[in-house]
């Protein structure tokens, strides 16, 4: 009986070892994916801030230039809050498909 439990305990001791690297590995990759996916949103995060910055400049340049042409001020602005409100028309009716490819995106992303 006692060689029996001689048998046994290098066998816990390696599954034991075994369960504990297999739990570090996983732990290890799951970090590197979150660092992965965080370190994407982030730098894509900025570039989104920066474009919105330079399209914000942008727009108050071409209202008031429009403005200047068509003599009153106030008609530029309109004019560029007409586009916005048909690019968001646009926006509102292919969103669905625009969810679709971001969510496949993040999956790809987590799985690959």
């Amino acid at each position: 009986m006692d060689s029996q439990t001689n048998l046994i305990e290098p066998l816990l001791e390696k599954v034991e070892t075994y369960a504990k690297t297999s739990f570090e590995l996983l732990r290890l990759k799951a970090l590197a994916k979150t660092a992965h996916v965080t370190s994407t949103l982030f730098s894509r995060s900025l570039f989104i801030l920066l474009v919105s910055f330079f399209a914000f400049t942008i727009n108050i340049a071409v209202a008031l230039w429009l403005g200047d042409v068509l003599g009153k001020n106030y008609y530029g602005f309109l004019i560029v809050a007409g586009f916005y409100a048909l690019a968001s028309i646009i926006l509102l009716i292919v969103h669905p498909s625009i969810k679709t490819r971001v969510n496949n995106t993040i999956i790809r992303q987590l799985f690959d």
